[in-house]
């Protein structure tokens, strides 16, 4: 059976932030500089270039458009981008931006090369968007005064500025509004070595004693997500102090780990719970992300967003024009770990298994085809 929810919080692994006090505590985990930024080493290139550039000239740098999976930077990308330039920097949200008016008064508070960052960027509405179009382009802002035949338009002149958009969901930007960012950056998931030093900059801002090893203990099940990686530090350290001597060595992030049901592979119990639905109800798929959020009681979004993502990356999951199908990866990881897990009806996709699961892989695929191999002979010596 799978392993039943501890105490902790059940999304320790969840990338987004939503605690008020982990909020805090992040941001004073974050780089300052593009030198101390860890990881993304050709957005940060590029970046580079383009913010010398504008500094060299004086002038307001190309509006920004990060995007990729959450917990990834791009926040702290953003605060970056404004200590480069030496600017303020003011920060907003796309849901938060309701009315025209609300943008109106944010871009005419906005001094000479300030950045303003938006976060969730896609979520802005028609209105404001039709508004935010001349701003980037001409640094200007179209007001009416008035109303019926009496209404006119009146262009107010901005002073330059560099708006950097933040999203998840780079598909749901509109064609007009994507067009205007001069410079587009996909943030990437990271590698493990560059999530272990991650981890021991961490460390070290904590006063936090870790290991080489133990980073890297923390690393891989990181989920390729430094704010995840960050989470598991302090996690680490919580345990450490409390059941042992305050040493976060591998023992103890071994210990914590078990404590907070995350397994090697940086899976934790809600992961495991949507691949054995796969198996248990859907023989391995492929099945429609609506029918297997139905099933989870999750939303199809939260699905999408939340859980998919690593699950992906890391070949436990496959999309098709079908419906999701879990590997042969994902089979082997839950029977490693003496999960009661049925056998998929059909052939699934293969992935490399980069864990101690490929002799219960094969076991597994030799039970099944033995079992297929006794059926067809019990049928052929059937009498007509």
């Amino acid at each position: 059976m799978l392993a039943a929810m501890t105490e902790f919080d059940p999304r320790v692994l969840a990338a987004d932030t939503t605690d008020d006090a982990e909020v805090t505590l992040e941001r004073s985990l974050r780089p300052r500089t593009l030198d101390e930024y860890v990881g993304q080493r050709d957005v940060k290139a590029n970046l580079s270039v383009l913010l010398e550039a504008a500094r060299r000239r004086e002038e307001a740098a190309d509006h920004i458009l990060l995007h990729g999976p959450p917990g990834l930077g791009k926040t702290t990308l953003a605060t970056i981008v404004a200590r480069e330039l030496d600017v303020n920097i003011r920060y907003a949200s796309g849901p938060a931006i309701e009315r025209p008016g609300d943008l109106a008064a944010i871009l005419t508070s906005l001094e000479p090369r300030d950045v303003l960052f938006i976060d969730e960027v896609h979520r802005l509405g028609r209105a404001v968007e039709e508004i935010l179009y001349p701003a980037m382009e001409e640094f200007a802002l179209d007001v009416m005064i008035g109303k019926g035949p009496s209404a006119r338009s009146l262009r107010l002149t901005l002073k330059p500025f560099t708006i950097v958009g933040a999203t998840t969901r780079a598909g749901r930007i509109s064609s007009p509004l994507r067009d205007r960012f001069g410079a587009t950056y996909r943030l990437d998931f990271y590698e493990p070595d560059d999530l272990a030093a991650i981890a021991r900059r961490t460390a070290r801002i904590l006063g936090i004693q870790l290991t080489p090893e133990a980073a890297r203990m923390l690393a891989a099940r990181g989920r390729a997500t430094p704010r995840v990686v960050n989470r598991l530090v302090k996690r680490a350290r919580d345990y450490a102090e409390v059941h042992r001597d305050g040493r976060v060595d591998e023992a103890a992030v071994a210990e914590a780990m078990a404590a907070l049901d995350i397994d090697s592979a940086g899976l934790d119990a809600t992961d495991r719970r949507l691949l054995d639905t796969i198996f248990r109800k859907f023989g391995g798929g492929p099945v429609g992300v609506a029918a297997l959020s139905a099933v989870l009681a999750e939303e199809v979004e939260t699905v999408e967003d939340v859980y998919e993502p690593y699950l992906l990356r890391a070949g436990f999951l496959e999309r098709t024009p079908q419906g999701r199908i879990a590997t042969e990866a994902a089979y082997a990881h839950l029977v490693s770990l003496r999960i009661d897990v049925p056998a998929p009806r059909r052939g699934v996709p293969t992935a490399p298994l980069p864990w101690d699961g490929q002799e219960a892989a094969q076991e597994a695929s030799a039970e099944r085809d033995d079992a297929i191999e006794d059926m067809q002979e019990g049928l052929l010596g059937l009498d007509p």
